[in-house]
This record gives C-alpha cells, structure tokens and sequence, in this order.
C-alpha cells in the first residue's frame, strides 16, 4: 500500500501562524509592508543644512556656503543620518550645521526667519556633542510649547568655542521667545543665563551678533 501523503491548503499555514505575524511570500513584500508600518512618522519634516568652512575663506557673498543635506520625516530617517555624520566635536574649526523645518533656509532672508532672532548656547571645545543632539531630539519630537514659533537649530565651531543656537520666527512675540529660552535651558540642565539676539539687531550691527544686544534673557 503506497504512503498516506499528506496534504494541506496552501491557506492552511495563516491557521499556525503566531498572531501579529506577517506571512511572506518569498518576494519579499510582507517585510516591505512591514517596514511600513514600524517607521515613525514627525510632525514636520526636517533639513540638514551644512555649512562650509573651506568656502568662507572666499570672497563669496554670505550664506552662498550653506548646502541642503538631507531631510527626514520619520524617527528611523533621523537616526539613520544622525548616526553616519560626524558629530560637532569633530568637525572642522567655522563649520556650522543646521536643523531647519524643511522649506525654511537657515538664513535671515528667509522670509520666515526675517523677523525672528535666536537664542544662543556657548560651551568649551568638545563639549557641544550632548547640548546638539538634545536639541535635536526636543526640536523633532516637539517638546516645546511654542514650536511653531521655531525654524531650527545650528551648532557653530570655531576656534576657541562651539555654540549651538535655535532660531525663531517672531522675535517680538515676548511669551513665546522666553518661554522656549527656559524650556531649552531645561531640556539641556543648562544653569548659566542665555540671550535672544533679535536677527535686525545683528544686521545693524558692524560685529553681527557679537555687536547687537540681546532682547531677551533667562
């Protein structure tokens, strides 16, 4: 008598599997889906901008160094980037990188910074890394009770400094201004005092920001 062979529906392995499994067909699809499904998506979307010291040597007009990067939408695409870039410390002495709202250039031209300014954190040679990625995370996962108010966040280095700055969209809306001043601090257990420069103000002034009074301080 020949072997009893068995036989099940091509349905029948759906029966056995755990739940919450995704079947894959071999094409690969089921892990594409669920890829889908485990990114998670920011309230806006985000731009690294980069700053090159190289070209600031140059007679060139201000702002023509600073070049789109990449933007990201979801925490996954962050991560992805944050994690093969190099981090401030070890970037070369005037570089500056910027987290802007994507749409929003991290210049004062740009019609939604024009009337803003900026709060300003300053720490020794080496020490930005931590101050950078907190702010970062607070900026993209919209910890601050006026984030509409903000266009992003840029760490400088130079020679004797690093400084990490977010900048702002109203500088004379008073509540919003100090309001994200003290919760920045917070974010950060920043203890000293920090000021908001208004980005007219910086203008005016012969020395930019060094030269312009600050507006605000907490």
């Amino acid at each position: 008598m020949a072997e009893d062979t068995e036989t099940r529906p091509a349905s029948a392995g759906a029966e056995e599997r755990e739940e919450g499994e995704i079947a894959d067909d071999g094409d690969g699809s089921a892990a594409a889906a669920a890829g889908r499904v485990s990114a998670h998506p920011l309230e806006n979307a985000w731009t690294f901008w980069f700053d090159n010291p190289q070209g600031k040597s140059r007679a060139v007009a201000w702002g023509s160094t600073i070049h789109p990067i990449h933007t990201f939408s979801t925490v996954e695409d962050f991560w992805s980037l944050y994690n093969n870039i190099h981090h401030p410390s070890k970037l070369n002495v005037g570089a500056d990188f910027h987290c802007f709202k994507d749409k929003i250039e991290p210049k004062w031209e740009d019609p939604i910074c024009a009337n803003g300014g900026k709060w300003t954190i300053s720490c020794g040679k080496g020490k930005s890394d931590t101050f950078w990625l907190h702010t970062l995370l607070a900026l993209i996962g919209e910890q601050f009770d006026f984030g509409d108010e903000i266009c992003g966040a840029v760490v400088s280095v130079r020679k004797n400094q690093e400084r990490v700055a977010i900048w702002t969209k109203n500088a004379a809306n008073e509540t919003a201004q100090i309001s994200i001043g003290k919760q920045w601090k917070e974010f950060l257990d920043y203890k000293d005092s920090i000021g908001f420069v208004v980005h007219e103000d910086a203008k005016r002034s012969d020395k930019g920001d060094k030269g312009a009074k600050n507006r605000y301080t907490v």
